[in-house]
């Protein structure tokens, strides 16, 4: 690396990723068929780095609200350089609000442009481990549906040894009857904060250990601590905290609550921020997970990026989506296998991705 790069300036711009869904996405939330994220670039020395912030309703986030944050941000990082990435990030944190994935994609973009001038893979800067092995399999997620489209869903998923299960709007049983029909394969479950009760929960874990589902996500509403502490001491299957984590302050309610966490970048900002939370939560005794959301290739391969580092991954977010724009990520036995090519390692399908 030159002196020159540790003194470029850099040009940031934000524009529309709209991603259409290959079936209706529907949780113990919503239901959605198309998701608007945004696209950030940075160009600097004839580089552009790549980043991608994935707005979720959940967090009361839209296109428009990450859009009125990038604008903020651009002005906090005005004038400096892209080797300065911690102080990138903890300028954008001041102004962002609570559009954390607007940071997440300007974490991403700075990695990929960082690799890309380096000529080096973000895992390879990292020093993540590469092996195919050390990546563990990604699960594939099924969203809530009728039995014969549940059904119809698993069998698509034929390539993946690990399903995600979404439950909690009613007919969990019918829901995990047509999966069990149509596969023996490992179940995960994703409640999103559906239940309402601490005894629902622990009755309904005893019942999916029966099932066969090695853990669950996020039973109840984020809001019930003490519903949260309850179900961790009575739990014969481990539960995992999403909703109710989102950056590093909330580890140390996860820990005695949850038996391990989901990490995303668009909740705690990116790469970088999922590092330290990942260590924090190591030391804390917690489990890992790397979760997503919808996104294109560009959020999953960021996330990719570090997947060997956790114990569980839920990377599929670009499964979920009926064209890519972008390319370049490849699945091994349903393991992600980490791009050789530099930065983030994915590139715009066309050109017209990037008309910014």
């Amino acid at each position: 690396m030159t002196g020159r790069h540790s003194t470029t300036r850099a040009t940031l711009e934000f524009a529309p990723l709209e991603l259409s869904l290959r079936h209706p996405w529907t949780t113990a939330r919503n239901t959605s068929n198309v998701k608007k994220n945004g696209l950030l670039t940075i160009a600097a020395d004839g580089v552009i780095g790549y980043g991608e912030a994935a707005p979720n309703v959940r967090y009361g986030q839209n296109y428009d609200l990450s859009a009125q944050a990038f604008t903020r941000i651009r002005a906090a990082v005005n004038g400096l350089a892209p080797m300065e990435h911690l102080e990138w990030i903890a300028r954008a944190e001041e102004v962002a609000g609570a559009n954390m994935e607007t940071v997440a994609a300007l974490d991403m973009a700075l990695w990929d442009w960082k690799g890309k001038i380096c000529n080096k893979s973000v895992s390879e800067l990292l020093g993540v481990p590469r092996a195919i092995e050390k990546m563990p399999p990604t699960s594939y997620s099924i969203g809530i549906d009728v039995p014969e489209l549940l059904k119809r869903k698993v069998r698509e998923a034929e390539a993946f040894s690990v399903l995600k299960i979404k439950l909690g709007a009613g007919r969990d049983a019918e829901h995990i009857a047509a999966v069990r029909e149509a596969t023996s394969k490992r179940l995960r479950v994703d409640i999103n904060e559906g239940w309402k009760s601490v005894s629902e929960t622990v009755d309904k874990i005893h019942w999916l250990a029966e099932q066969g589902v090695e853990l669950l996500e996020q039973p109840l509403p984020a809001i019930d601590r003490h519903g949260a502490q309850a179900i961790y001491e009575q739990s014969v299957l481990p539960v995992i905290a999403d909703e109710s984590l989102l950056r590093i302050r909330d580890l140390g309610a996860c820990a005695g609550a949850f038996h391990g966490v989901n990490i995303k970048l668009s909740k705690c900002g990116g790469i970088a921020r999922a590092l330290e939370m990942a260590a924090a939560a190591r030391a804390l005794g917690l489990k890992l997970m790397i979760g997503c959301m919808i996104e294109s290739s560009v959020g999953i391969a960021a996330a990719a990026a570090i997947g060997p580092l956790f114990d569980w991954v839920d990377l599929d977010g670009n499964l979920l989506i009926d064209a890519d724009p972008f390319a370049g990520l490849t699945l091994d036995g349903g393991r992600w296998r980490l791009p050789h090519a530099p930065g983030l390692g994915v590139a715009p399908v066309r050109k017209e991705t990037i008309c910014l």
